[in-house]
C-alpha cells in the first residue's frame, strides 16, 4: 500500500503521528520477509533515516498499531484517488468495484504481508480492533461512494461491505492467476451477489400498504371482507 501522497516534511520534523504513516508502507514491505515486529520497524527507519528508537515509539502499540497503520495509509490513497468527482458519473455498483479494486491492488506484491498481518487480526486479543477496521475501511469506502443513509441500512451496508472485502483480501492471497484476474472475477461474484441481496432487502422493507403481508393475509382468510 503506497503513501497517500509524497511528503517533502524532513521525517526528524514529524511527529510520532506523522512518522507512524510515512513509515507504514515500509514496514509492510518489510513484513513480507521479517514479519510485524521489531525487525520491520527496524528495517523501515534505516531506510528512511530515522533513528530506531524514535520509530519504535510511533509503533509501541505493537504489530497491530503497525497493521493498523497501513491499513489507515490505503484509506488516505483511496480518497486520494477516488475523488467524489471521479466516481459521481458511475453506478453504485462500479463504485464499490472500483473502490475495493484499488485497495487490492495497493497491496499487489505484499501478499505474504498481509497473510501474517491475517494471522494476527484473527487472534482472539485483536478481534475488537480487527472488526473497527474492516468497519472504517468499510465506512470510509461507502462515503467516498455518496452513501448519506443513516437509518439501519448505514450499518448493514458497511457489514455487507467488510465482508465482500475481507473475503476478497483472502481469495486475493492464494491467487496466482495471471494478472490476478481470478480476484477480480471473484470480486465481480460477489458484488453481484451483494446487488441481488440490496434488490431483495428493498422489496421486503417497502412500506406495508406495498408489499405482501402474511399476517394481513390470514387475518383476511378468518375475517374475510364483506
Amino acid at each position: 500500500m503506497g503513501r497517500a501522497s509524497k511528503t517533502l516534511t524532513d521525517p526528524a520534523d514529524m511527529t510520532l503521528d506523522e512518522l507512524r504513516l510515512h513509515l507504514a508502507p515500509d514496514i509492510a514491505d518489510a513484513a513480507v520477509f521479517d514479519g510485524w515486529g521489531d525487525d520491520a520497524v527496524a528495517s523501515a527507519a534505516m531506510a528512511a533515516g530515522v533513528e530506531e528508537s524514535v520509530a519504535r515509539l510511533a509503533f509501541k502499540g505493537g504489530a497491530m498499531e503497525m497493521i493498523s497503520a497501513w491499513i489507515e495509509t490505503v484509506d488516505l490513497a483511496m480518497a486520494e484517488e477516488l475523488t467524489a468527482e471521479k466516481l459521481e458519473a458511475m453506478k453504485i455498483r462500479e463504485r464499490i468495484r472500483a473502490l475495493v479494486q484499488f485497495r487490492i491492488d495497493a497491496v499487489g506484491g505484499r501478499e505474504e504481508a498481509l497473510r501474517r498481518a491475517f494471522a494476527i487480526m484473527a487472534m482472539p486479543q485483536n478481534a475488537r480492533r480487527s472488526l473497527k477496521l474492516g468497519w472504517s475501511s468499510a465506512d470510509a469506502m461507502w462515503r467516498l461512494a455518496g452513501d448519506t443513509a443513516t437509518d439501519y441500512n448505514h450499518y448493514t451496508k458497511r457489514a455487507i461491505l467488510s465482508g465482500l472485502y475481507t473475503a476478497t483480501l483472502a481469495f486475493f492471497i492464494e491467487d496466482e492467476s495471471e494478472g490476478k484476474v481470478a480476484t477480480k472475477e471473484f470480486l465481480e461474484r460477489r458484488i453481484d451477489g451483494v446487488m441481488k441481496f440490496e434488490k431483495v432487502k428493498a422489496k421486503l422493507t417497502k412500506p406495508a400498504t406495498e408489499t405482501f403481508s402474511l399476517t394481513r393475509f390470514l387475518g383476511r382468510m378468518r375475517y374475510p371482507a364483506r
